[in-house]
Formats: C-alpha cells, structure tokens, sequence
C-alpha cells in the first residue's frame, strides 16, 4: 500500500505544471543564468563549483519543503486527507509513502541538475566519503524541510499555507546562502542566517563538493536539530482536517 501510494504522489506531483517550475525549472535556471553571467561574486574558483552545491540545496528546499506543504496543504483542505486516513491505508503509511514521493523527486532533481552543472564545467571533490557525506546530508536536509512544511500545512489555512510557503522560499532562495554567499551579509546577520537549515546544507555540501572536506558534522547537526524540531512539532500539532 505505501509502495502504491508513493507512486501514485510521484506521478501527481510530476504530472503538476506549478511544481515542475518550482522544483526543476527554477534551479535549473538559476545554476545556467549564475554559472554564465557574473551577477554575483562568487569568490575564488569557477562560479559553477560555489552555485552547484547550493542549487542543490534549493533542489531539497522546493521538494521537501515548499512542494509538500503546500500539495498537504490543499489535500487537507478538500477532505483529502481526512478521507485517506479513514481507508484501509494508516495514517502513518500515508506519510511513509509521501516521503518517500519527495525522495523520489529529489532523486531526479539531483541528476538532472549534476548532469547540467558538470556540463557548465563543475568538478566535484570529496571521494566515496564525500559521496556519503552529501546523502547524509541531504537524507537530514529532507527531513528537516519536511518536518517544517508538513507542521505548516498541518496548522494553517490552505491559502495562507500557499503564501507563507512561497515567501519562505524565495527569502531563502536571497538570504540562505544559495547563490549569495553569507560573507555578502552584514557580520550581525551571518550568524543568524548561518543557523537557518538551508545556508546549513548548502555550506555543508560546499564543504564536501567544493573544498574536498570530509564529514561536515557543525552542519550536520544543525540540520538534524531542525529535523527533529520539526518532525516533533509536526507530528504533535499536525490536523487531518
């Protein structure tokens, strides 16, 4: 049933034009157009190998995050959810099966979006501890936007949901470390936006991708701080209707 149930939240989300644009189109874009032309100073080094690991986070932020919450967020509103935990499918199998929807997406995110940065010129470092390092990483940044986006969706009006959800979304896409590197802030703010889950993964796979560093564990450990914050959150003030 959670095998059915996944697929079948993978191919709605695929088969939706508004998600394509926000989990593929945008940071497809974004790394072609920052790779290409010097809008920021990236630093030393090629642009591509500052903006891949950072596009990537962006990638898990519009699945994990903004996607989910606000496709939960609608599905709750419509009844859809409510009908869904009164099938013979468990409520806890319902939410097994929607991340492993978002894994699924991300997967494909990921290869399309390393196939076009290596053909911008990108040259990932890191090894077989850097290729564990980066799932690590990305397995804790899902979880942390996936608890934040289902605690939003489960707690707000579906159409406040849709507003706070895009907001979030294009604030970090400025101010999370993405494509404007933090050293770009004032110094006051760098250490709050350093703490946010999105300039976390985005320095941590910088760390590994670019710099050739081994585990990231200062980054690793924000990200599973808000992973657990979240989930906890969610899985306590969540409603089904």
């Amino acid at each position: 049933m959670i095998v059915a149930q996944a697929l079948l939240e993978t191919r709605m989300l695929l088969r939706h034009g508004e998600q394509l644009l926000l989990t593929v189109v945008i940071p497809t874009l974004l790394l072609v157009l920052f790779s290409t032309v010097e809008i920021v100073d990236t630093g030393a080094g090629e642009p591509v190998d500052f903006l891949a690991p950072g596009v990537l986070a962006l990638a898990v932020l519009s699945t994990a995050f903004t996607g989910q919450a606000i496709s939960t967020g609608f599905e709750r509103r419509y009844g859809v959810l409510k009908r869904l935990g009164a099938s013979p499918l468990p409520r806890w199998a319902l939410m097994c099966a929607k991340s492993a929807s978002v894994l699924i997406v991300e997967v494909l995110q990921i290869a399309l979006l390393t196939a076009v940065a290596l053909s911008l010129g990108w040259s990932p470092k890191g090894g077989v501890v850097g290729a564990l390092a980066v799932a690590a990483l990305l397995l804790a940044g899902t979880a942390a936007f996936s608890g934040l986006g289902l605690l939003m969706a489960g707690t707000l009006r579906a159409e406040a949901t849709l507003a706070a959800a895009n907001l979030v979304f294009v604030l970090l896409l400025v101010c999370g470390g993405v494509v404007v590197p933090l050293e770009r802030f004032p110094e006051a703010a760098q250490t709050v936006l350093g703490a946010l889950p999105v300039a976390a993964l985005a320095d941590g796979l910088r760390e590994v991708l670019q710099h050739g560093a081994g585990v990231p564990w200062g980054a690793l450990a924000v990200l599973v701080g808000w992973a657990v914050a979240g989930l906890g959150l969610a899985a306590r003030f969540f409603r089904w209707e």
